[in-house]
């Protein structure tokens, strides 16, 4: 029992790994889209002779670009949390994990003792059935 819970925990904490990784994925996604959204405001420009209403019209692209900044790094800033949230959680699955196999460390000495002392039993019966014999 001790065991399958032991495989059970190392398998929530693999599973735990699987998901912050592909959360780390994400944000890194997140980033890439920010960093190119951001040099996109840097680089947008109109023609050096335009009309007044492509200042305009590129004022509002840059708010717009802006605003996708922000839901970006809002997105971002969500998701880094729930990587705090599963670091709190793998830290308590390894714990949990680690005390398991301790438990099944500890049994197995137990069950190597008690076997060592059965022979040791053994042993000494036979030795006593050799002098009684004689």
């Amino acid at each position: 029992m001790i065991e399958k819970l032991h495989n059970l925990k190392k398998i929530q904490t693999d599973q735990k790994l699987v998901y912050k990784a592909e959360i780390m994925s994400a944000i890194s996604k997140y980033d890439n889209q920010i960093i190119e959204l951001e040099e996109n405001i840097r680089t947008s420009s109109v023609d050096r002779y335009g009309a007044i209403s492509d200042f305009t019209v590129l004022e509002i692209h840059k708010q717009t670009l802006r605003l996708n900044v922000k839901k970006l790094k809002s997105q971002k800033s969500l998701l880094t949390s729930k990587i705090i949230k599963l670091d709190k959680e793998i830290v308590e699955l390894q714990k949990e994990s680690e005390k398991y196999a301790y438990i099944l460390k500890e049994e197995k000495k137990e069950a190597y003792k008690k076997i060592l002392k059965d022979e040791e039993e053994e042993a000494s019966e036979f030795i006593q059935s050799k002098y009684i014999a004689v």
